[in-house]
């Protein structure tokens, strides 16, 4: 018997994307208001999720894109911006917030920066340390950081289902699916839901497998063994299923990316509203 398969799905086509309130904001050094639009830089630029964001900063009346940073793609054009191959050309930019969509060894040296220059931080880079954290939250003293491993809006209830649904079963996996670019196995966000879950119950029965014919074929051991596995797939973009069992059974959980675009209301959410939050934040539940 299962109990019930739960699909939220996001695609290109969002008819109920996120409008807040225009509302002054005053956090350490950077001022926003409703009469000036929040001056924007992207870091990854060139990249496919960068691109998107680019898209997104500029489609929206309350954000201004002021500056495009990546190495690898310096020189070439960007909704009328060169694209800059260093941190200082958000700085010549004014730039008030900056959205960071690149790679973790990367970012560790951009949050930092960008902590210092008392601009505010939108970060969808995951892969980060305790190690990374704690030198984050020295960096960000007068500018607010916010870190989230996913922006989509279904995603974040997907996570938070999870969280909820844990307590009452004592067995859970998760499958997250990815396009066969991504570098990183298993996602971010597949790690934050199994940490959350984790959080949420003590109580989880262990693996029963005495003997893996394939090696790695029960997956990779998360926090409280939850057990993660990881798809890299032509034509995917990003789903993930959290699948939880207890006597007679089960609960499905899915979230669908069909298109980047469904990161977008949130990362814009994220950029109007991240100056509200002193300090480093994780994820974007506190936003909603």
């Amino acid at each position: 018997m299962t109990i019930a398969v739960v699909t939220a799905k996001s695609s290109s086509t969002n008819k109920n994307a996120i409008h807040p309130q225009p509302r002054p904001t005053t956090v350490g050094v950077v001022t926003f208001s409703s009469e000036n639009p929040i001056r924007v830089g992207v870091v990854g630029a060139g990249g496919r999720m960068g691109a998107t964001v680019c898209d997104a900063v500029v489609a929206d009346p309350r954000l201004v894109l002021v500056a495009a940073v990546d190495p690898m793609h310096a020189g070439k054009e960007c909704h009328g911006l060169t694209i800059g191959a260093e941190l200082k050309t958000l700085a010549d930019a004014q730039a008030e917030v900056v959205v960071d969509f690149t790679v973790a060894a990367a970012a560790r040296v951009t949050l930092p920066w960008l902590g210092l220059h008392g601009m505010h931080a939108v970060v969808g880079t995951t892969g980060f340390n305790d190690a990374d954290m704690a030198a984050f939250k020295e960096s960000f003293t007068s500018s607010s950081c916010l870190i989230a491993a996913n922006f989509a809006i279904g995603a974040v209830l997907m996570m938070k289902f999870a969280e909820q649904a844990a307590p009452y079963f004592e067995t859970a996996e998760i499958i997250e699916f990815h396009h066969n670019a991504k570098a990183d196995a298993p996602s971010g966000t597949a790690m934050v839901t199994a940490q959350r879950m984790a959080a949420a119950s003590s109580e989880w029965a262990k693996d029963p497998t005495q003997h893996e014919v394939a090696p790695g074929a029960r997956g990779g051991e998360g926090p409280a063994g939850i057990r993660v596995h990881a798809v890299r797939m032509v034509g995917m973009t990003a789903s993930q299923e959290v699948i939880l069992g207890t006597a007679g059974q089960t609960l499905v959980i899915r979230h669908d990316s069909n298109d980047r675009v469904s990161f977008m209301p949130g990362v814009v959410l994220a950029c109007k509203r991240v100056a509200e939050i002193p300090g480093i934040t994780l994820g974007i539940d506190s936003l909603l």
